[in-house]
């Protein structure tokens, strides 16, 4: 599975698409150029127990770490990821 990110200058996505469907999405919104705030997450039912949420949810921390920027994780799954693994606690705020 690829995953692709998208931004505006106030949102953000990372996603995953098929034959120009999107199947997997976790969205975001850009509170600063240093803040990110995730809202939403939706997976196909096709994608489900693969592990693309958390894929998703791998991405935008790997964005967040290369260019310094803290997470707010409103979404209730990316809450719990963070929760469950410390490792990727560096990058909330």
């Amino acid at each position: 599975m690829t995953i692709q990110l998208e931004e505006t200058s106030t949102k953000g996505a990372a996603f995953i698409e098929e034959d120009n469907k999107r199947l997997a999405e976790m969205t975001y919104s850009i509170a600063s150029p240093t803040l990110i705030i995730i809202d939403h997450t939706e997976v196909d039912s096709s994608l489900q127990g693969k592990g693309a949420g958390k894929m998703l949810l791998m991405k935008i921390i790997e964005k967040a770490r290369n260019n310094t920027i803290k997470i707010i994780p409103l979404c209730p799954f990316a809450k719990s990821v963070f929760d469950k693994d410390e490792s990727l606690q560096d990058v909330l705020k």
